[in-house]
């Protein structure tokens, strides 16, 4: 009998470095190799041996916590493929920039070197197969993807390995504003070039790696962007300046367009790296939803916003104007430009802010996604939970922008796409086991249904498939 592992080296338990081995007898796929933003940056557990024995790598999407390990595998002996998307590999090159740039602002230094990264040979997805269809890959293992709605270029994944099937979900949204997502499915393909296989009409996978990022928020995204909106329009009103620091690629671009949207009669200052990002998914339309070019195209095309080349003009469109939105890159806060604005914002109080002749601040920062212990971010909310006296800052506040799944989301793929053992991944154990707990509760695992197993685990960890 063929015994068929799924390893853990990072991503279970954890926000951050993603990276999954499917392993049968004669070959062991990889998804995902990422890192983890903490200290001076944490990577995936697996021994360097492993990278030579590794039949195949799949990428789901560019960011940071899900790539930015690759070059380990090359400078440990891989030879093989990168699985990904043209638009994923377009986009990796800021990444490992500011990845650099990150650890090196930590005083720590990267474990491999601009060789092994340039080693890194890419199998672009779309070229061989169209979604949602079966490929060989290679003798004994078939893949599928379709698009996953968390960044242009992400994907979900479908790997038929040995006589077992796995689902990776990537990161996964069904809720973006601007990007088109495929219900994921294990189905037969209709036939295409590329040497398509035709799989059994079975819509069940043996296990599944599902995005649970959001553990038990079940709130969905139109009220979390009610919330943003509300919060955004108080600080305005009082003639506030707002920052949303955001990552060059995916949320930025979302909430660029959106805001423009929502304040069509407020000053909207978008920093370059998230203009240029919008001008870039404005050209990747296969990755958007039908309406979302025309949309883009508004915010390219409109008088008040505004793009700064340089602190002087920063300075100058902050004094200019009351109560403007500022779209700057990097969401935990990390980047010297990040910090400027949020000093900015602390030393100039609003002139709305007047009150008996005492200035009071009413500029705020929102962040809208994860903020990892050790970062600037983290640093200010946990100020602000904290209560200290901070009263000539501006106003930090936590609203979440949902790119990933939380419980209401996971019972939604589960019903969808039912797996026989199913670990949900991409949040603390501790959120983790609480999805879980209720899953279980409500009868997801009964011994009639599909699913027999739903996990909790950690990296490290060995999962008998």
């Amino acid at each position: 009998m063929i015994m068929t592992k799924l390893r853990i080296w990072g991503g279970a338990g954890e926000h951050g470095r993603s990276c999954y081995v499917f392993e049968g007898e004669q070959h062991r796929i990889m998804l995902d190799c990422g890192v983890k933003k903490e200290g001076i940056g944490q990577y995936p557990l697996f021994p360097p041996q492993e990278a030579q024995r590794l039949s195949a790598v799949l990428l789901s999407h560019a960011h940071e916590d899900h790539s930015m390990a690759l070059p380990l595998l090359y400078k440990y002996g891989y030879r093989g493929e990168v699985w990904t998307t043209r638009a994923t590999a377009e986009q990796l090159g800021s990444y490992f920039c500011s990845w650099h740039s990150y650890v090196a602002s930590r005083g720590g230094q990267l474990p491999y070197d601009e060789r092994d990264i340039k080693a890194i040979t890419y199998r672009f997805l779309e070229d061989d197969v169209p979604s949602g269809v079966w490929r060989e890959a290679c003798p004994g293992m078939q893949i599928m993807w379709g698009r996953s709605g968390h960044l242009a270029g992400a994907v979900w994944f479908g790997v038929e390995l040995e006589g077992k099937r796995l689902f990776f979900s990537g990161d996964y949204s069904r809720e973006s504003e601007l990007l088109a997502a495929d219900t994921p499915s294990m189905g037969t393909g209709n036939g295409a070039p590329g040497n398509p296989v035709m799989m059994p009409d079975i819509n069940l996978a043996d296990v599944a790696i599902m995005d649970n990022a959001y553990g038990m928020d079940k709130d969905p995204q139109p009220v979390k962007l009610e919330r943003l909106r509300a919060e955004l329009e108080q600080i305005l009103a009082s003639e506030g300046h707002v920052l949303l620091p955001v990552p060059a690629f995916g949320r930025g671009q979302e909430l660029t367009v959106w805001a423009r949207e929502q304040f069509p009669g407020q000053t909207l200052i978008v920093e370059p790296d998230i203009w240029q990002g919008l001008r870039r998914l404005s050209g990747w339309k296969e990755w958007l939803r039908p309406e979302a070019p025309a949309r883009i195209e508004q915010v390219l095309n409109n008088d008040r916003v505004f793009v700064p080349r340089n602190n002087e003009e920063r300075m100058r469109l902050l004094e200019q104007n009351t109560a403007a939105i500022i779209v700057t890159g990097d969401g935990m806060m990390n980047s010297p430009r990040a910090r400027w604005y949020y000093q900015y914002l602390s030393d100039h109080p609003s002139k709305g802010g007047d009150t008996n002749s005492r200035k009071i601040n009413n500029n705020g920062v929102i962040l809208t996604g994860h903020a990892s212990r050790g970062s600037f971010g983290k640093y200010l909310l946990d100020c602000t939970n904290q209560k200290t006296d901070q009263k000539d800052r501006c106003v930090v506040r936590h609203l979440i922008y949902k790119v990933h799944q939380g419980v209401v989301d996971v019972r939604h793929m589960l019903k969808r796409l039912p797996s026989k053992q199913v670990v949900l991944v991409h949040a603390p154990k501790s959120q983790t086991d609480l999805v879980c707990d209720e899953l279980i509760r409500e009868g997801w695992t009964r011994h009639e249904g599909p699913v027999k197993a739903i996990y909790s685990l950690e990296p490290g960890a060995m999962l008998k498939v």
